[in-house]
């Protein structure tokens, strides 16, 4: 049984206060190319479908076409809500698109019954359980455990029928213990809710959403997909893929990945704005990709973000790293506030504030502009 994994779109998402759209049709077009060179016996789809849980029409729309692109594929598609998602709306309809394929989990009600699918080596049981939190366990099986993330989902599980001589196949998004994030993902306080990965030992293989690094979590057969594009800078040494896996008999499970080439990389560049400006530094390269420019000049350039936007016109974050912003100090009252001038409390601001005095020319231009607001003021 070959089955693609996916999960985290997250579609409508906007990273900086750039919308992703096109960048999303771009890679859902490529990962439909995949799936058709791969012919899979099901695509599992593990979760966060939308950014959010009223999403825009543009995701809405995004989403419906690739589903009608893989029902023509005749591809078994399996899909869950995640912590992102409304399960309600997102299983929308799911009854009626059952006939074409596509499966999708109703809201959590207790009950978790699986699709099975049949091989050379026999049945595969496909369980599909959305995102789910404790209080939610506790209001449906409120005389068992059910306080932290670990015996809710335990709780859940222990209440599906998984045939144990069979192949059985869990689709969830929760985090495991142990898996390691990135800024873009949606963080518990404390980790509470952490899920400890013990809880998937009677499943063959789990097709886990949420984070969003390609990795497994305590076995091979629990895995994160990750997200099919950056989404955060912190994401920007991961390579994307599609985790493709086969599972033949009982116990024989193989795993690879197929790379995604995005429309627009995420890179970090550092260096003076002279460096970052020159032609011969950049000539060459992917000027159009989505940059998180970090300069080394001492001095604050006037208009970097317009100036610099000239040569990366998807400049999404600019940040400064220098002896001001390496040292932090306290700015506190001043004593004898009565006794100073304007121009010496602003003075002593500027050099609290930016570890370091002004120079003569910033001086002068500071007392012009006092000199100009009191003339107006007369």
């Amino acid at each position: 049984m070959k089955f693609i994994h996916l999960s985290d779109l997250h579609l409508g998402k906007r990273v900086n206060e750039f919308s992703m759209i096109e960048d999303q049709a771009y890679i859902l077009k490529q990962i439909l190319g995949i799936i058709k060179k791969e012919e899979p016996d099901a695509v599992l789809i593990a979760g966060d479908i939308y950014d959010k849980p009223v999403p825009s029409v543009e995701a809405v729309e995004l989403f419906d076409d690739f589903l009608k692109r893989l029902a023509r594929q005749q591809a078994q598609v399996f899909l869950i809500s995640g912590n992102h998602d409304s399960p309600e709306r997102l299983a929308f309809a799911s009854e009626l698109m059952e006939p074409s394929g596509i499966h999708i989990a109703p809201a959590y009600h207790g009950t978790v019954r699986p699709v099975s699918l049949k091989d050379g080596y026999g049945t595969v049981n496909i369980f599909m359980l959305p995102f789910i939190k404790p209080a939610h366990v506790r209001g449906i099986f409120p005389k068992e455990r059910g306080e932290s993330y670990t015996e809710a989902v335990t709780t859940a599980i222990s209440h599906m029928d998984i045939p144990q001589s069979e192949r059985n196949i869990l689709v969830t998004h929760q985090f495991v213990t142990g898996a390691l994030r990135s800024q873009s993902e949606e963080i518990s306080v404390g980790g509470s809710d952490n899920v400890d990965a013990s809880v998937f030992r009677m499943f063959d293989y789990v097709a886990l959403g949420h984070i969003h690094g390609p990795q497994h979590v305590g076995s091979e057969t629990i895995r994160y997909c990750g997200t099919p594009l950056k989404y955060s800078f912190s994401e920007a040494g991961h390579e994307k893929s599609v985790t493709i896996a086969e599972l033949k008999e009982k116990g024989n499970l193989q795993i690879r990945t197929e790379k995604l080439v995005p429309l627009h990389e995420l890179r970090e560049l550092k260096g003076t704005y002279e460096e970052l400006t020159n032609r011969k530094n950049y000539e060459g390269t992917k000027t159009d990709d989505y940059i998180h420019i970090t300069l080394t000049d001492e001095e604050d350039i006037l208009d970097a973000v317009g100036k610099l936007r000239v040569i990366y016109p998807n400049l999404m974050k600019l940040d400064y790293d220098n002896s001001r912003t390496r040292e932090s100090k306290q700015i506190t009252g001043w004593e004898s506030e009565e006794t100073r001038t304007p121009l010496e409390m602003i003075l002593e601001f500027y050099e609290k504030q930016n570890n370091r005095p002004m120079n003569e020319k910033q001086k002068e231009l500071v007392t012009e502009l006092m000199e100009k607001i009191w003339e107006d003021n007369r």
